[in-house]
């Protein structure tokens, strides 16, 4: 496949992801393609990073995702572009943080479980709001009396905090002290949350509404 050909499923993958606003994973992009001239999974692949290098020096971003690839604003530009926007991001509770915590480190883990480790109720309102937003998801119930849902986050929760996976996470060897869980995870998460208020409206009616605190 020579250079011109390659610079054209480029240009088409950056359309359809600035159109999509929302990741599109590879297979997804390769089927924009007639099945007579579809690049094989190889080139697409190749085709991406060259997109991704393209990307470089520019305001925004190439970033591969859990539910694939999607443009985005860097990062560092953030404080500006948000001036565009009146409406503030809702900001959520500590608990709230914490509980997402919690699933993440420990899932899948019942509610019951982050209360003994808390060592205080889960409001409904917290379970509701993670389950709403599609960052956790029940995933069973525990073999134990009363049967209790387990939650585990979502590919939703992944792509949101752009993470491909929950490798990616900050490492931790066990969860400690909840105050340092919630110095490490907002530390590494909170850029990200503040970051996708400045990007959400662009591409979709909702405000953007995601802020911890």
């Amino acid at each position: 496949m020579n250079e011109e050909e390659l610079s054209r499923i480029q240009a088409i993958a950056e359309a359809a992801l600035l159109a999509a606003g929302k990741p599109l994973p590879l297979e997804q992009l390769r089927e924009l393609f007639a099945e007579d001239e579809r690049p094989a999974r190889q080139v697409m692949e190749h085709a991406m990073m060259l997109l991704g290098n393209a990307c470089e020096g520019r305001g925004f971003e190439l970033r591969k995702v859990a539910s694939g690839y999607r443009l985005q604003i860097r990062e560092e530009f953030a404080p500006w572009v948000s001036r565009l926007f009146e409406e503030k991001p809702q900001r959520y509770s500590r608990a709230l943080l914490e509980t997402l915590a919690l699933i993440a480190y420990r899932q899948p883990i019942t509610r019951g479980e982050i209360e003994d480790i808390r060592g205080v109720a889960v409001s409904s309102n917290i379970i509701r709001t993670l389950l709403e937003r599609e960052w956790v998801r029940v995933v069973g119930h525990r073999d134990v009396p009363g049967r209790p849902a387990m939650y585990a986050t979502t590919r939703q929760f992944l792509d949101y905090f752009s993470l491909s996976g929950l490798g990616q996470l900050p490492p931790l060897s066990e969860i400690r002290d909840l105050e340092e869980i919630g110095r490490e995870v907002e530390k590494n998460m909170q850029a990200e949350i503040e970051f996708d208020s400045a990007q959400a409206k662009p591409a979709g009616d909702n405000p953007p509404d995601q802020t911890f605190h």
